[in-house]
């Protein structure tokens, strides 16, 4: 085993791989940019050494300097994690020349598989079952229309080299294809240095279940089972489990075997991940009628490896240090068992509500639920970051990944639900309870799964409001009350919990929520009880408000006719309410304030989040129509379309491609038609 290893990565990977080595004795070192002086993976890590700027091209991507650290630093061996250079063929031939172990496969693996048309022809020759497409050499973009026309539509176009849904657009019709393609090259470059892409059939209502591979040096290679990560948006992972729901264990075995062929076929050594789209033509109540094709290899450890070591007992880090030390694999394919059920949400600082925008900010709250590592049966929360830390617009969205165990699917369910309700972050967008109306949805509470299902769903997924009103009012009046009581003396004459020596008094509360104005009559009565109305005319609701103070901040609370515990977090006039029910909004007008209007904005084209300007597709003087493309913006290693809002004549560009632009900024002047 290594005495000392150097982790080539970042967040919460690098915590995970940190935390391992810890209880096996290994020293580690990390590496950080400009914006991840203070992280957490720095922290945990034994010692660290900066690499240089905030851009990943300017630090994590330079495996020079990661190499020169760990020399310094006298690690035996680098971890690349996911992502970045995990799967980078030069990386780990530089680690090889410069006397490092690469825990990971070897060069030539990566190479082989890295491509996904390359990998598609290996497979071709394997006989593994492939879905119809054109995995050529040439790129001409006549040819790949004419190979889309071919194929027949809808299709997709993927980034040879990609992964993580990036350099990846789905087509549904000829005219579409060529923006399409040119879009995906654009991504693809800018996330892997490689524009080459490959367009295959679009195969609807697939599922996507992947197989867990180990190999060691020794000729030995295992399948540790499947994952089910069919629950997609934008071709990005959002709940993953194992193992997948109506899996034969026909089907487990053929997939599993076909799986470990295409590893040996390539001399595969370490953790890898063979996936599938798995054809459903007998519907969601027929799985001994699925068909698998072979889709791509990761050649690397996956952001969702936590279910298999739940339902395996088994921890793939160590495996991954073992085996990279040339230690034979721990067990044997026969000694292999499932236990119970597990499944991953991946938390991420994004808006579900306007499209997955990504977002960024501090996270001023951070509350996780009670968690243990690495045990059967409990909660897990893989995190990169702290209360306090911000998410920048430098690396991905992800913020955490929360894992929950049970003996059976419908017990993992109702985990994931408790942990979610309990996980509250204030400071910016998350997609938290987003997840927890997915896991809620008919459809995945009985496991008809498809890649289509967040689209399928939308009407229950997006823009719900699960608090209303009233409850939030309440919440937010009854935490006004607690923090007066907190800050007051014991004087009566200096309180304002209603103290009154003849008739009836009365406050008054004015919100903001869910755009609309609202008001609250608090009232006070004689035998020291509250009564609050909410609302005005029919709308109104009224009755007695109970509440006390309860464990870790928390209100217990009942009006009309609800009884909730709310957690109450207030920033600035906005007070973030988290309940068993959800999560929402509501925000507290001063009445004492000067209430005045800003300016309105409309017609300014902003930009959403900070980030590069990509290109302009108009120019000064150019008549655009609503909903037309007028820029591309890349956050967070995704593309993003500025559309026309209306109707008009573009007057200006006020930045040029390359630029970076921070959130709000204007990123050209458009006059309205009428005006021009």
């Amino acid at each position: 085993m290594f005495t000392k290893i150097l982790i080539a990565n970042r967040g919460e990977i690098a915590c995970r791989v940190a935390a391992t080595a810890k209880r096996l004795g290994v020293k580690t070192v990390a590496v950080y940019s400009d914006a991840d002086a203070q992280a957490k993976h720095v922290a945990v890590c034994d010692e660290a050494v900066h690499i240089g700027g905030s851009a990943p091209k300017d630090s994590y991507l330079r495996w020079e300097r990661i190499i020169d650290a760990a020399k310094a630093t006298g690690a035996q061996a680098i971890h690349p994690g996911y992502g970045f250079l995990s799967e980078n063929e030069d990386f780990a031939k530089a680690c090889a020349d410069a006397g490092l172990v690469f825990i990971g496969p070897p060069a030539s693996a990566i190479n082989a598989m890295g491509l996904k048309a390359e990998s598609k022809r290996l497979m071709e020759q394997a006989q593994v079952p492939l879905v119809p497409g054109y995995h050529g050499a040439d790129q001409d973009p006549a040819l790949l229309q004419r190979e889309a026309d071919r194929i027949g539509y809808p299709v997709l176009i993927k980034a040879s080299a990609g992964g993580g849904g990036k350099g990846m657009r789905a087509v549904d019709k000829a005219e579409d294809f060529a923006a399409a393609l040119d879009s995906c090259k654009r991504e693809a470059i800018n996330s892997f240095g490689d524009d080459a892409v490959l367009v295959e059939k679009y195969v609807q209502r697939p599922r996507h279940i992947e197989i867990q591979v180990f190999g060691d040096t020794h000729g030995n290679c295992v399948y540790l089972f499947e994952r089910d990560c069919s629950v997609q948006r934008r071709h990005q992972k959002v709940l993953e489990e194992a193992p997948a729901p109506g899996m034969t264990p026909e089907l487990r075995a053929r997939m599993g075997e076909a799986a470990v062929a295409a590893a040996k076929a390539v001399n595969y050594v370490g953790a890898g991940t063979v996936e599938f789209i798995v054809e459903q033509p007998g519907g969601y109540d027929a799985p001994e009628q699925m068909k698998f094709y072979f889709m791509e290899m990761n050649t690397r450890l996956q952001v969702e490896h936590p279910v298999t070591e739940a339902i395996t007992g088994l921890d793939l880090v160590e495996w991954q240090l073992r085996v990279a030390s040339g230690e034979p694999l721990p067990l044997k394919q026969e000694d292999l068992r499932i236990h119970g059920h597990a499944i991953e949400a991946r938390i991420c600082a994004e808006n579900p509500d306007n499209n997955f925008l990504p977002a960024t900010g501090a996270l001023n709250v951070y509350a996780l639920p009670d968690c243990v590592t690495f045990e059967r049966g409990a909660v897990r929360v893989d995190s990169g970051v702290r209360q306090g830390d911000a998410i920048s617009p430098f690396y991905d969205s992800m913020v955490a990944k929360l894992i929950v165990h049970g003996d059976t699917r419908e017990q993992a369910l109702a985990r994931l639900d408790e942990a979610l309700a309990q996980t509250h972050i204030v400071g910016l967008a998350t997609n938290v309870q987003f997840l927890r109306r997915v896991a809620r949805t008919d459809a995945f509470a009985s496991a008809k799964l498809d890649t289509a299902l967040i689209p399928r769903e939308q009407a229950v997924l997006f823009h719900q409001e699960p608090v209303g009103l009233p409850l939030a009012a309440a919440a937010a009046v009854a935490q006004a009350l607690l923090n007066e009581r907190a800050s007051e003396g014991v004087d009566p004459f200096s309180r304002r919990d209603g103290f009154h020596t003849h008739g009836v008094v009365q406050r008054r509360f004015e919100f903001e929520f869910g755009g609309e104005h609202a008001k609250a009559l608090l009232t006070y009565e004689r035998g020291g009880g509250l009564h609050l109305k909410v609302g005005e005319g029919d709308a109104a609701v009224a009755g007695p408000l109970v509440f006390g103070a309860a464990p870790q901040g928390a209100i217990e609370l009942q009006f009309a006719g609800q009884r909730a515990r709310a957690a109450v977090y207030a920033q600035g006039e906005v007070d973030h309410v988290f309940t068993p029910l959800g999560a929402t909004q509501i925000t507290a007008i001063d009445l004492l304030a000067h209430s005045g209007e800003s300016a309105a904005e409309g017609g300014r084209l902003t930009a959403p989040m900070p980030g590069k300007v990509v290109s302009f597709a108009v120019k000064a003087g150019d008549a655009v129509t609503k909903g037309q493309p007028l820029a591309v913006m890349e956050a967070m290693k995704m593309e993003h379309t500025i559309a026309a809002p209306a109707d008009g004549v573009v007057q200006e560009l006020l930045y040029a491609p390359g630029d970076q632009v921070a959130e709000g900024a204007e990123l050209l002047k458009l006059v309205a038609a009428e005006k021009a």
